[in-house]
């Protein structure tokens, strides 16, 4: 199993609920007014009136199948649109309660 963690654009987040659902994930946790920069370029989404945009962030936990096709959804959805900012992040998970 793996745990994912996206960080994303406010922008994505009803995309990003829908390719995980598409998948049959119906499992995640949403984090709303979450500020960040990323360390390759781009603004900052900060939710102030310099940097007022802002990020989401989601966590979910899938098999291993699963978690290839939502990662390969997500560099779809960035690669259409890079400038909005999303990056994610799968860990192996070692137990689950």
């Amino acid at each position: 199993m793996k745990a994912i963690f996206v960080a994303y654009n406010q922008a994505y987040n009803q995309e990003i609920v829908e390719l995980l659902e598409g998948l049959g994930q119906r499992g995640y946790t949403v984090w709303e007014e979450v500020g960040g920069r990323g360390q390759e370029g781009g603004l900052p989404h900060l939710g102030s009136h310099a940097w007022p945009t802002q990020n989401h962030a989601l966590f979910t936990v899938v098999d291993d199948a699963l978690a290839h096709r939502f990662m390969e959804g997500l560099r779809t959805l960035d690669g259409d649109n890079q400038k909005l900012g999303l990056r994610a992040w799968t860990l192996p998970v070692e137990e689950v309660l």
